[in-house]
C-alpha cells in the first residue's frame, strides 16, 4: 500500500517502483494506491490472506485493522521509491501485527513523515490539526447557517429589541437543528485531532474529551472551554492513546485493546483529568476575570471597549469569549447597557472580517475555505461569531491576532460613542431589530473592525505563505521579462528562455501583440537543438499561434520550414511542442519553475505568472516534488491559468530539488491547473505521468531524444 500526505505523485512512483523491484526478484505483488482520487487497485481480502508479507510505504495515517495476522512493514513513502527491492527482502521478517495499535501505527507515520526527505514536512501535529478542523467545518457552516436562517424567517421582534422563536413552531425545531449541530462542532474537532494521532482508539476518547471541555457545568465553570479547550482535549487523548498503545499486555488480551481497553481507560483518565486538574482552574481563572471586569466599567470606555473587543474575538464562543459576553449581559439587569453595545459591536467582527479576507485575496484560501468564507460572512450577520473557527483553528497565529485586533477597534469605537443594546445578542440582526442606540456608529465599528480583522488576516497569511514559499515572487508582481511576446513571438535565442509557441484551438484568447518592451523577433532563430521558438518572418501568430501544436524547424540557413507532420497528443493535449524546451536554462529551483512558468505563458493559458510561481513554490514548501531518479514535477493549482497545461524540459547539469535519493532533476515535468479543473483528470494524468518515469528505458530514451519532434514522440507513450 502506498499514500502519500497530498496523494498524487509520491503514491504511484512508489507503486510503480515496487512492482518492478518485485517482478526483478521474481515475486507477485498488488499494489494498492491510496491518492487524492481515492483507493485504486483496492486489496481484497483474498490478496491479504495469500500474501507472505505487506509493505506500507505512507507517510499518512492509513487503517492497517485488515492485516492483522500478517508481516507488516511500515516505511516512509520515500523509502518506496528508493530501496523498493530491499524493502521486499525486509517485509519476509517482519514482525507480525497483532493490531495492538488500532491500525494507524502513528509513531511509524510520523518518523516516515521525517524522513522523506527534500522540502519542508508537515508535523504530526499540523496534520492532526487540520484533519480535526476538516471534519469540524460541515458542523459549523450547517449549524450557524440553520440558526441564522430560522432567526431570520420564524423570529419574531420583541419589545426589548430581541427575536424569540415560538416552541412548537417548524422554525424553532430549525434552530434545533441547528444548535446541535453547533454543540457537537467542538466534540468534533477535539474527537479528529485525537483520531489523526491514535486512530480509532483514540476516537471517543478525544469526542467525549471535548465535550467535557465545552460544558462549563461540570468543572464548576458557568463558560466551557470551547474550541481551545478542545484542541488540547484532541493532543492529549492521542497521545494518551499511543502511550496506552506501547504497554506490554497478554497475549489473550490483545485483540480487545483497540476496542475496549483503550478507549475506556483513555476516556476515563482523560476526562477526570479534565474535571478534576485542568478544569477548575480554568472556572478559577474566569470567576477572576469577571470580578476585575467589574472593577472597570467606571474607568475609561474606550480601554474597557477594547479590553472586550479582545476577549470576544479570542476564541469565539469559548470561555474567554463567554466572560466578557455574560459580563455585559449581567450589566443590562443594572440598566447598563453600554458594556452590552461593545460586545456587540465586537461580536460580528471575527466572522465578517475572515469572510471578507476570503474575498480580498482568493488565492490565498482554498476552495473549501473561500466556501467556508461566505458561510462565516451570513453568519457574521446575525451575531455568531464561531463562523470564524475553521479559520482560527487552521491558522491560529495569523487569524486570531487579526481577530483581536478587529474586535479590539470595534469594541473601543462603540465604547467611545456609548453605542448601547438592550438584548444580550450581537451582530447586524440586533440593530436591525432596534434593541441598539447609537445606530449610526454601532455599523461604523462593526465595518471598521472588519475591515482591519480582514486586511490585516491576509498581511499575515500572506507573509507565512512567503516564509513557506521560499524567495517566491510576491503576489501581483509583474511578470519577468522575459514573457515579453504574444504567442507565435518570442525572443528565441540558445538558450530557450522566452519561447512563445502555440496551443491547443479550445485555449484562452492570446493576446494580439507584444508589449511594447517586447525585444524584436528575430527571423528563423531556435535554440540548440535546431527546432524554432518563433515564426518564420516574427508576426505573431505565423508559426503556429493557431494552435496546431506544431513547430517550425530552423535549416541551417536559418529559414524556417513548416513541420511535416502534426505533433503527437500527448496528456490529452495538455503538453505539445510549445510546452517543451530541450535545454532548461536554470541552474536552481525557483529559477527553474518560473522558467517553467514562462514557457507556460507562452500558451496564453497564464494570466499571471508570478502567481503561478508563488502557488508552485508554497507547494514546494508543503514538500517536494523531486520524485527522485532525475525527475522533478511542480504542479500548481491556481486561477492564474486558465486552462490545463503540462510543460517539459531537460536539465543537462541538473537542478538540486531535494529529491529522496538525492539525485539532481534533469527532466522536469510542470503542471499547472484553474482551480475548477484540479479533479480526477488531472490526478489521473499526473498518475500516468508518475508511474511511466519509473521505467528505466523510457527515462533514457527521452533524455537522449534529439530535438521537440523526438521529445514528443517519446512522450506520446504515456497513456
Amino acid at each position: 500500500m502506498t499514500a502519500c500526505p497530498t496523494g498524487i505523485a509520491h503514491t504511484y512512483m512508489a507503486a510503480e517502483k515496487l512492482t518492478q523491484a518485485a517482478e526483478a526478484l521474481g515475486h507477485e505483488i498488488k499494489v494498492e494506491t491510496q491518492g487524492s482520487i481515492g483507493a485504486e487497485n483496492v486489496l481484497s481480502d483474498n490478496d491479504v490472506r495469500g500474501a507472505d508479507g505487506v509493505i506500507i510505504a505512507a507517510d499518512k495515517d492509513v487503517d492497517r485493522s485488515r492485516f492483522v495476522g500478517k508481516r507488516v512493514l511500515v516505511v516512509g513513502v520515500a523509502e518506496g521509491i528508493r530501496h523498493p527491492g530491499e524493502l521486499i527482502e525486509r517485509v519476509r521478517t517482519a514482525p507480525v501485527y497483532g493490531g495492538e495499535d488500532g491500525g494507524a501505527g502513528t509513531a511509524a507515520g510520523a518518523a516516515a513523515s521525517a524522513g522523506t526527505g527534500g522540502g519542508k514536512q508537515r508535523s504530526v501535529g499540523y496534520k492532526a490539526l487540520m484533519n480535526g478542523v476538516s471534519y469540524m467545518i460541515p458542523f459549523v457552516v450547517v449549524g450557524g447557517l440553520l440558526i441564522a436562517i430560522s432567526l431570520a424567517l420564524g423570529g419574531h421582534p420583541q419589545a426589548d429589541g430581541g427575536l424569540v422563536i415560538p416552541d412548537g413552531s417548524f422554525w424553532k425545531h430549525v434552530n434545533d437543528i441547528g444548535v446541535i449541530g453547533f454543540t457537537l462542532m467542538v466534540p468534533v474537532l477535539s474527537g479528529y485531532i485525537a483520531y489523526a494521532i491514535g486512530d480509532r482508539p483514540a476516537l471517543v476518547p478525544g469526542m467525549i474529551g471535548g465535550w467535557i471541555a465545552n460544558t462549563g457545568a461540570l468543572y464548576g465553570s458557568k463558560a466551557g472551554a470551547g474550541f481551545i479547550g478542545a484542541i488540547v482535549t484532541g493532543f492529549l487523548a492521542g497521545f494518551l492513546v499511543v502511550w496506552i498503545k506501547k504497554v506490554r499486555v497478554p497475549r489473550f488480551v490483545q485483540p480487545i485493546m483497540p476496542i475496549i481497553v483503550i478507549p475506556i481507560v483513555a476516556t476515563t483518565a482523560l476526562g477526570l483529568f479534565f474535571i478534576y486538574v485542568i478544569g477548575r482552574p480554568i472556572s478559577w481563572v474566569f470567576t477572576h476575570l469577571t470580578g476585575w471586569l467589574g472593577g472597570m466599567t467606571g474607568s475609561s470606555a474606550v480601554l474597557l471597549g477594547a479590553i472586550l473587543g479582545l476577549m470576544i474575538a479570542f476564541d469565539m464562543g469559548g470561555p474567554v469569549n463567554k466572560t466578557a459576553f455574560l459580563f455585559g449581559v449581567g450589566l443590562i439587569a443594572s440598566g447598563n447597557q453600554t458594556v452590552m453595545g461593545m460586545c456587540a459591536a465586537a461580536i460580528p467582527v471575527m466572522p465578517l472580517g475572515q469572510g471578507l479576507a476570503t474575498l480580498l485575496r482568493r488565492r490565498l484560501y482554498s476552495e473549501q475555505e473561500r466556501e467556508t468564507g461566505m458561510a462565516a460572512l451570513f453568519m457574521g450577520l446575525f451575531g455568531i461569531s464561531e463562523g470564524a473557527i475553521p479559520f482560527a483553528a487552521a491558522r491560529p497565529a495569523q487569524v486570531i491576532p487579526a481577530n483581536m485586533l478587529g474586535g479590539a477597534v470595534a469594541g473601543a469605537l462603540a465604547g467611545t460613542a456609548g453605542v448601547t443594546d438592550a438584548v444580550p445578542h450581537g451582530g447586524p440582526i440586533v440593530a436591525v431589530l432596534g434593541a441598539v442606540g447609537g445606530v449610526p456608529v454601532f455599523f461604523l465599528a462593526v465595518v471598521v473592525g472588519a475591515v482591519v480583522t480582514a486586511l490585516t488576516t491576509v498581511a499575515l497569511v500572506d507573509l507565512s505563505e512567503r516564509g513557506k514559499g521560499g524567495r517566491g515572487a510576491p503576489a501581483g508582481a509583474a511578470a519577468a521579462p522575459a514573457v515579453t511576446v504574444a504567442a507565435g513571438a518570442g525572443a528565441g535565442g540558445p538558450s530557450g528562455t522566452a519561447a512563445a509557441t502555440g496551443t491547443r484551438t479550445e485555449a484562452a484568447p492570446v493576446p494580439a501583440a507584444a508589449p511594447a518592451s517586447a525585444p524584436a523577433p528575430t527571423a528563423g532563430e531556435g535554440d540548440e537543438d535546431g527546432v524554432g521558438e518563433e515564426g518564420s518572418d516574427g508576426d505573431e501568430g505565423s508559426a503556429g499561434d493557431e494552435g496546431r501544436g506544431d513547430r517550425a524547424q530552423a535549416p541551417a540557413d536559418g529559414h524556417s520550414v513548416p513541420s511535416p507532420s502534426p505533433s503527437p497528443e500527448v496528456l490529452s493535449g495538455y503538453l505539445t511542442a510549445r510546452t517543451v524546451r530541450t535545454r532548461l536554462a536554470a541552474g536552481e529551483k525557483e529559477a527553474a519553475i518560473r522558467e517553467m512558468a514562462e514557457l507556460a505563458a507562452g500558451t496564453g493559458r497564464v494570466t499571471d505568472v508570478a502567481e503561478l510561481v508563488r502557488v508552485a513554490l508554497a507547494r514546494e514548501a508543503q514538500g517536494t516534488t523531486g520524485l527522485g531518479e532525475e525527475i522533478a514535477v511542480p504542479h500548481a493549482k491556481t486561477d492564474a491559468v486558465t486552462a490545463p497545461v503540462v510543460c517539459f524540459a531537460r536539465s543537462a547539469e541538473g537542478v538540486e530539488w531535494g529529491s529522496p535519493d538525492g539525485t539532481k532533476a534533469r527532466l522536469v515535468f510542470m503542471i499547472a491547473v484553474p482551480e475548477a479543473a484540479a479533479g480526477d483528470e488531472h490526478l489521473r494524468i499526473l498518475a500516468l505521468l508518475s508511474r511511466k518515469l519509473m521505467d528505466p528505458d523510457f527515462r533514457a530514451r527521452l533524455q537522449g531524444a534529439e530535438g521537440t519532434a523526438e521529445v514528443l514522440a517519446v512522450l506520446a507513450e504515456i497513456r
